[in-house]
């Protein structure tokens, strides 16, 4: 197979690179530094095509003799920080480049292409219980706008398969954690907090969590198992804002955080830090669309990627524990 990869240097996409390569397959990256590609991925056997998903036409050539896409990109890691409207950036990636880099593909002969979207599009069944592929979304979905994008991406990638050729597998992971996440994303945050005694106590919510190496071997298997219009979800498993703190003090040996933070309590001082924010211009440590999102305990069944695609999923300790080692190994701890 050969492979073209968007959003390649991410937490997932860089892990779906190097599961590619140890299966034998042949990879053309795109990336927006082919500096910060080549420090990640080192001497790896890698082809670099430097474009910008803003731009699709600026690259799309990159596609010719393709076997499939895998479309990781996504605006995401900035959104989750206030200070500017980020809904125009939102749509212009997470939408319109999406249906651009699949037109492109659809031109280029491509044979398939594994589209990433999430499983925060998918809500909790009427009686409270893990949503599957056909539950529609929560309502946090429409005050969480890269949930949102996501739901309007997937609608768009459905409508563009009425009228094109090309297959589209659509993946929907949860809350990735893993080695390489170099930006960090969020969940690589919480752990680096989490080290460096920034993480005082936890709030009331949780989610699906997910080792990114798993969503990457489950990414592969649909492309040589799966069929057009299939959809997956590659979730993990569920943990609390608490189990996942307990985790990480279990895999360190680090003291848990003690206190527990009632939502009225983390909701005001969210909005603290979203004003802090804007006036310093530093990062917030935690927004109110974080809080309300993590607060709707958004739960995910993974069963049909499981069973189509023999999907399956780490414990989560062993997750962290080499999530934690890396960044001891580059340089992010003290």
């Amino acid at each position: 197979m050969k492979a073209f990869v968007t959003g390649s240097t991410g937490l997932l996409g860089n892990n779906l690179v190097r599961e590619l390569l140890e299966h034998g397959h042949e990879v053309k990256a795109l990336v927006r530094s082919r500096d910060k590609a080549s420090k990640l991925f080192e001497d790896l056997p890698i082809e670099y095509v430097v474009g910008d998903m803003e731009d699709v036409s600026g690259f799309a050539g990159e596609l010719a003799g393709i076997d499939v896409l895998f479309h990781t990109a996504a605006y995401f890691r900035e959104y989750y920080q206030p200070g500017e409207d980020h809904w125009g950036k939102l749509k212009r990636i997470n939408i319109d480049g999406t249906i651009d880099i699949l037109t492109a593909a659809d031109a280029a002969g491509v044979k398939a292409a594994v589209y990433v979207s999430s499983s925060g599009v998918i809500g909790l069944k009427p009686d409270g219980s893990a949503g599957d592929e056909s539950t529609p979304p929560h309502p946090v979905t429409e005050g969480n706008l890269y949930f949102k994008s996501k739901v309007l991406g997937e609608a768009a990638v459905e409508e563009f398969t009425k009228s094109h050729k090309l297959p589209v597998i659509q993946i929907l992971p949860g809350w990735m954690f893993g080695i390489g996440d170099a930006a960090p994303t969020s969940a690589g945050q919480l752990v680096l907090d989490f080290l460096s005694g920034n993480l005082p106590g936890t709030f009331e919510g949780g989610t699906t969590v997910v080792d990114a190496a798993d969503v990457a071997a489950g990414m592969i298997a649909a492309a040589e198992k799966g069929k057009g219009d299939d959809k997956y979800i590659i979730a993990g498993t569920f943990q609390t804002m608490r189990e996942i703190a307990q985790t990480m003090a279990v895999v360190t040996g680090k003291p848990e955080p003690k206190i527990r933070f009632p939502y009225f309590a983390i909701y005001s001082f969210a909005i603290v830090q979203e004003i802090y924010s804007r006036l310093t211009g530093k990062p917030a440590l935690v927004t109110r669309t974080a809080i309300n999102t993590m607060r709707a305990r958004l739960n995910h069944d993974s069963s049909t990627a499981v069973r189509e695609l023999g999907v399956s999923f780490r414990p989560f300790a062993e997750t962290l524990r080499a999530e934690i080692d890396w960044y001891r190994q580059n340089g992010y701890t003290a």
